[in-house]
């Protein structure tokens, strides 16, 4: 299978993934308000967290040891091991504190989040393992129905009158779901390591674990700190407003998941002109979503918010912010993803140090002088020191070409989808039969997707490459 067409099938799978989870925040949005939502919102952002703090980027280890198909069974049950040790001392410290996280969240929160921390520990090592088979299509797919399935389970509790419990029990019973469908799935069987595999193992997550926090720090700091400063239903407004900002990166994680075994794969056979190929290839494409989403989210903000209920709308500003904060770290990732998946995990651990620092520093500054505002800026600016970083660090192992020209194709598909839809907006806004904002946003989004995509694939060459390469070989032929 192509790289392009996995990418595709990652892509699709998360689309539709985040369609479903969008769906379902929308609903507990509308059903439950912003002061509730806040609060699941702190409850995740603490699980994040711990786990986190139970991974230290073995997970990683995980994955790029069995994408090189060297005893893949023996490095498996390292992991295994690693990681249940790691989340047995995570679970004794939450229960130890139990009273203070209870405080801090304003609920009876803790004694949820162990059977939350266990079971996502037991799909985080499935994935991991999936991934590292090069699996990554199948991963993907299997992610999909783990949030269907919890969302479903969510909603129904919820319809019950369980409220937040309702949220938190749906997590657990999804979660749980998802690890034992996902077993039928996993072809490495575990064997028996040596001390080597576990040191093995914690060579590479040693630096990769820095890349973690700083993803951790990148979605969650800015929430947890809000929950000192600012109320619950702000802290619900700004989650909405960052979920929103995270539908547009799927097709990005998407392009990173699936090139890493790859890059991993030609680094392991010294096939450099390949490796670079490829990270030029996911600079290219990375983007591909966000660029468009930078433009139209931020001229729908007002709409797309309004959609959860008239107390989101104060987030608007916010989502711009977050979208462009998005597009920028996505460049990030991918450069740091050719520097793990070469096997230089330490040049992302010190590019990482400067983020996370960045990114807490200049949270605490500007939350607490412009609220959710401030936060949305200090993610912003931290996410262009990483790209920055990334592409200083990466580009003095790899020579890779930096894919200006298709870079700039997009953005200029991006602006003239922008203009159109600004204009098809007033023309919607003044129509003779009053329409409602789901009917506009609906249009507008549809509108938008169609031309910026009619446009890339007529002024971009390479875009119409891709596309067609990768299409089915039956269609490939009737269209050739």
């Amino acid at each position: 299978m192509r790289v392009g067409q996995v990418s595709f099938i990652v892509f699709i799978s998360k689309i539709v993934g985040s369609a479903i989870g969008f769906l379902a925040t929308l609903y507990f949005a509308r059903v439950l308000g912003a002061e509730v939502y806040g609060f699941y919102a702190l409850v995740l952002s603490i699980l994040a967290w711990l786990e986190f703090g139970s991974k230290i980027g073995i997970n990683s280890a995980v994955t790029k040891r069995l994408s090189e198909d060297t005893e893949r069974g023996e490095h498996l049950t390292a992991g295994i091991l690693m990681m249940g040790g790691t989340t047995a001392l995570a679970t004794v410290l939450l229960f130890s504190f139990r009273e203070q996280v209870n405080a801090y969240v304003g609920r009876e929160v803790a004694v949820v989040l162990i059977p939350l921390l266990i079971i996502v520990m037991m799909y985080t090592v499935i994935e991991a393992t999936l991934e590292g088979q090069r699996d990554v299509h199948l991963s993907g797919m299997l992610s999909t129905v783990k949030i269907a399935v919890r969302s479903l389970i969510q909603i129904a509790l919820v319809l019950l009158g369980f409220q937040l419990i309702g949220l938190l029990g749906g997590y657990i019973l999804g979660g749980l779901f998802f690890v034992l469908f996902s077993l039928f799935f996993v072809s490495v069987s575990p064997s028996i390591p040596t001390m080597w595999h576990f040191r093995s193992l914690y060579d590479y997550a040693k630096f990769a674990w820095l890349g973690k926090l700083e993803s951790r720090s990148f979605n969650d700091v800015d929430i947890i700190l809000l929950g000192f400063f600012v109320s619950p239903a702000l802290v619900g407004i700004y989650a909405i407003a960052w979920s929103l900002s995270q539908f547009l990166s799927v097709f990005g994680s998407a392009v990173r998941k699936t090139m890493f075994p790859e890059i991993s794969r030609e680094s392991a056979r010294d096939e450099d002109k390949h490796v670079s190929q490829l990270i030029t290839d996911s600079l290219a494409f990375g983007g591909l979503i966000v660029i468009p989403g930078v433009v139209g989210g931020s001229l729908l903000a007002d709409r797309l918010l309004l959609l959860y209920g008239d107390e989101f709308v104060e987030g608007a500003a916010v989502l711009g912010i977050l979208i462009l904060s998005v597009l920028l770290r996505g460049y990030h990732k991918q450069l740091t993803n050719g520097l793990n998946a070469t096997d230089r995990p330490q040049i992302s651990f010190r590019i990482n140090i400067v983020v996370v620092i960045a990114n807490i520093g200049l949270n605490i500054v500007l939350v607490m002088a412009y609220g959710i505002l401030g936060a949305a800026i200090a993610t912003a600016l931290s996410a262009f020191i990483g790209m920055v970083l990334g592409y200083i660090s990466l580009r003095q192992f790899i020579q890779f070409e930096l894919p200006i020209g298709e870079l700039s194709r997009q953005i200029s598909a991006a602006v003239l989808m922008g203009i159109l839809v600004y204009g098809a907006e007033g023309v919607l806004q003044a129509a003779p039969i009053a329409l409602g904002n789901t009917v506009i946003v609906v249009s507008l989004v549809c509108l938008g997707a169609g031309a910026y995509f009619t446009a890339l694939l007529v002024i971009s060459t390479r875009f119409r490459r891709v596309v067609t390469d990768n299409l089915p070989e039956n269609i490939r032929q009737i269209s050739g």
